[in-house]
């Protein structure tokens, strides 16, 4: 953590971005608080202003953080949604994104040079904070007021509802009460201590670690269950049966909210693995969609580049952008995403469920599904050469397009896709498969099994 945070300040100094200043976060998994202390004491012995979060702070709340003060950007001890061994060292950009390749490969070029001259700068932290170089900020509130101006948050207070939240022990826990707390729409909270061994789960929002909410929503007949992961930029949604709802799903349904109900307009930014659904959206509402690689940093630089009105990723990542013509921050925030899809229950009158079947009545039926299968590293070249030099023509007898600009994806003349693509972090290969039923879906991603090999 340390020479990482001296490659972060030697990187600020190098781009004059050192007088900003840089602020501090961490999430609720073991000992954060004390890597993000440590953290600070280096970015302070370099003689930069750091302002350190005085307790776990949702990632959300520090990207804003980052352009409401004007910050060089920001450092975030979070593991995010993986298991509890894990802890992580994320770098935000002034813009308060994550990192671009072209800023991460100067981040590498420092880290290297730290390891090979082993000089780090620190100061202790209460010398830190007694020479004015760390102050503690609490950027909650600041966070907080920003949303009552982008949600009717008193119309979300009177709302009959019945909710449950699921922050997963992480650092999203108790932000929707503060937010929608003391009003007629009733919150019932689940996993809502700090508990860094995520007992039972891994802090991710996906339907295998959502059962204790999806029953929870069952046993107590709520309209809604919401789920954040454990440094809160995903969101998950389950209905009022209990059914998770897939990211690709609630993705379209946020984007129909921004274009239908709020009225706002402006461009969609998905990536490769996300649904086909946001193209009939952008033709009905007269909207351009655009398309990146996996992963957030690409849907922010393009939100940036095109003012975007919203932008999401398959793993349940959403960012609005220009509302009402007016900047937010392109970048995931699972509390925002969660408020909205509250606020469309409200504006529409309808259930999850029913909104689903609404969004299907504007663009037909679509259903997706993502297997994940771990294989021996040795393998990953023999899985690339088999599909690369064996691309087929046809898939269950539809003619395919082949699109190589992340993994291998075949997009079927009918308009069904399948995706094969590796984890960009662990020894995984993932399948993805969208078409107009279920039992297509899972013919596709058998027939992806095939040409993987796998």
């Amino acid at each position: 953590m340390r020479v990482c945070a001296q490659a972060v300040a030697d990187y600020l100094k190098q781009t004059g971005l050192a007088s900003r200043g840089l602020i501090i976060g961490y999430d609720t998994r073991f000992a954060s608080e004390d890597f993000a202390s440590a953290v600070a004491e280096v970015v302070a012995g370099n003689r930069i202003k750091v302002c350190l979060c005085p307790r776990a702070t949702p990632t959300p709340v520090i990207s804003y953080g980052v352009r409401s003060q004007g910050a060089g950007g920001a450092i975030v001890i979070t593991a995010s949604h993986n298991p509890a061994v894990w802890s992580g060292f994320k770098y935000k950009t002034k813009d308060g994104v994550s990192a671009p390749s072209k800023i991460t490969t100067e981040l590498e070029k420092h880290i290297s040079h730290t390891l090979a001259t082993g000089k780090i700068n620190r100061v202790p932290l209460a010398q830190a904070l007694e020479q004015g170089l760390v102050e503690y900020l609490d950027l909650a509130p600041i966070y907080l007021h920003r949303l009552t101006g982008l949600v009717d948050l008193n119309e979300l207070r009177r709302a009959k509802l019945k909710v449950v939240v699921d922050p997963m022990y992480g650092a999203g826990i108790g932000y929707f009460k503060t937010l929608l707390g003391d009003g007629a729409i009733e919150l019932i909270e689940i996993n809502n201590e700090r508990n860094p061994l995520f007992p039972g789960i891994q802090p991710e929002p996906t339907a295998a670690n959502l059962a204790k909410l999806s029953a929870t929503v069952k046993r107590r007949k709520a309209n809604v269950g919401l789920a954040t992961d454990g440094d809160v930029d995903r969101l998950g949604v389950v209905d009022e049966n209990g059914v998770f709802l897939t990211p690709l799903q609630v993705l379209a349904l946020l984007c129909l909210y921004q274009l239908e109900v709020r009225r706002e307009q402006g461009a969609i930014v998905k990536t490769i693995n996300t649904t086909g659904m946001l193209y009939r959206l952008g033709e009905i509402f007269k909207v351009p969609v655009y398309e990146v690689p996996v992963g957030f940093k690409y849907v922010s630089q393009k939100m940036i580049a095109k003012n975007a009105l919203i932008g999401g990723e398959e793993s349940g990542g959403y960012g609005f952008f220009m509302l009402r013509e007016q900047p937010y921050m392109p970048e995931r925030d699972g509390i925002l995403s969660g408020l909205y899809f509250l606020d469309l229950m409200i504006k529409t009158g309808k259930s999850p469920a029913q909104l689903i079947d609404y969004l299907y009545s504007k663009v037909g039926p679509h259903y997706f599904k993502r297997i994940d299968i771990e294989f021996p590293e040795g393998k990953r070249q023999e899985i690339t050469n088999r599909i690369k030099h064996n691309p087929p023509q046809s898939i269950d007898g539809v003619k395919v397009k082949l699109d190589t600009k992340d993994g291998f994806r075949f997009i079927l003349a009918d308009t069904s896709w399948l995706l094969i693509r590796f984890s960009g972090t662990e020894p995984v290969l993932r399948l993805y498969a969208e078409s107009n039923t279920q039992a297509r879906v899972e013919r596709l991603l058998e027939l992806g099994r095939e040409l993987a090999g796998v």
